[in-house]
C-alpha cells in the first residue's frame, strides 16, 4: 500500500466559539471537513497544512501545536492514509474560495454542531472544546465513508 500523508488544520474564531469548516464537493455528495489535504512530494507536514488552507480558503495561517494523529486504510485505493491535524492561528488573509471545483463553501461552525462533521473519530464528542490534547486515532473502515 502506497503511504499518503494528509494534514488538517483546526482553526477557531477570536472568541474560540466557531471552527471554520470547508463544504468540499465529492463524488458522492458534498461533505463538511476542516481545511486540508495530502501534502506534496518534498513537502514538511507543517508546508503542507498551511498550503492547503490557503488554498481552501485563502487566509494565512500559523501552526501552534498538534491536535490530534490518525490513520486509515482505503483498500480500494491501496492508500495507507496517515492524518495529522494541527491547531493554528489566523495570521491574515480574507476568506475566499479560489478552488470552485473543490470547495462549495467556506464557514464558520458552532463547536457543537462541527463535532458532527469533523469525523475524527466516533467516541471523540467533546475533542474540539480541548478536553483532550494529542490522542491518537486508527480510524476504522466504518469510519472513513464520509
Amino acid at each position: 500500500m502506497k503511504r499518503v500523508d494528509v494534514t488538517y488544520m483546526l482553526l477557531f474564531d477570536e472568541p474560540g466559539e466557531k471552527v471554520l469548516l470547508v463544504k468540499n464537493t465529492g463524488k458522492n455528495g458534498s461533505y463538511y471537513t476542516l481545511p486540508g489535504g495530502a501534502a506534496e512530494p518534498g513537502e514538511t507536514l507543517e508546508e503542507a497544512a498551511i498550503r492547503e488552507v490557503k488554498e481552501e480558503t485563502g487566509l494565512d495561517a500559523e501552526i501552534r501545536d498538534i491536535f490530534s494523529v490518525g490513520e486509515g486504510f482505503f483498500e480500494d485505493r491501496g492508500h495507507h492514509t496517515v492524518f495529522f491535524t494541527f491547531r493554528g492561528k489566523i495570521t491574515g488573509g480574507e476568506i475566499t474560495i479560489t478552488r470552485p471545483e473543490e470547495i462549495e463553501e467556506v464557514t464558520w461552525m458552532n463547536i457543537e454542531d462541527a463535532e458532527e462533521y469533523v469525523h475524527i473519530t466516533r467516541g471523540t464528542t467533546g475533542l474540539l472544546k480541548g478536553d483532550a490534547l494529542a490522542p491518537y486515532l486508527l480510524r476504522k473502515r466504518s469510519d472513513l465513508s464520509s
